[in-house]
């Protein structure tokens, strides 16, 4: 049984891992487009577009931010043993969606930053649950 919540704590690692870098790619090559497609979802739902600015220092944030949620989803992949990863990874998930909700009330309403609230989240909150999983079964798993 405990090689199956290692084999579920893995895959998880990996599955975010390959979802984080291909977020960062998006963010690296088309990063006009990620906000152009929550602009149009904006009218809609009778929330302002976001402003869109080609060369901002948005792309470099947002691809370095990726490039570490991927290492340290690749990590607890690699290392499950480790209880470090998941934990900084919940960290910078839940720090995410926390400053995507104060942004959004206190400064600007945009969907972009609703919809990051909402999934870093609840990423946040998967990886905090395989955090408390890895603790409580790690003692067999790799490091």
């Amino acid at each position: 049984m405990n090689s199956r919540r290692l084999g579920l704590y893995r895959l998880a690692g990996l599955a975010m891992a390959a979802t984080f870098a291909a977020v960062g790619l998006v963010f690296l090559f088309l990063p006009g487009r990620v906000l152009v497609f929550f602009n149009r979802l904006s009218p809609p739902l009778g929330l302002s577009p976001a402003p869109v600015e080609p060369g901002s220092f948005y792309p470099i944030l947002a691809v370095a931010y990726m490039v570490l949620v991927t290492s340290l989803a690749w990590q607890m992949f690699k290392k499950p043993g480790n209880p470090i990863f998941p934990l900084l990874l919940a960290q910078g998930k839940l720090a995410s969606s926390l400053l995507s909700l104060f942004f959004f009330f206190g400064h600007a309403p945009y969907l972009v930053c609703l919809a990051n609230a909402v999934v870093d989240g609840g990423i946040g909150a998967l990886v905090l649950w395989l955090y408390f999983l890895q603790k409580k079964h790690a003692a067999s798993w790799p490091t």
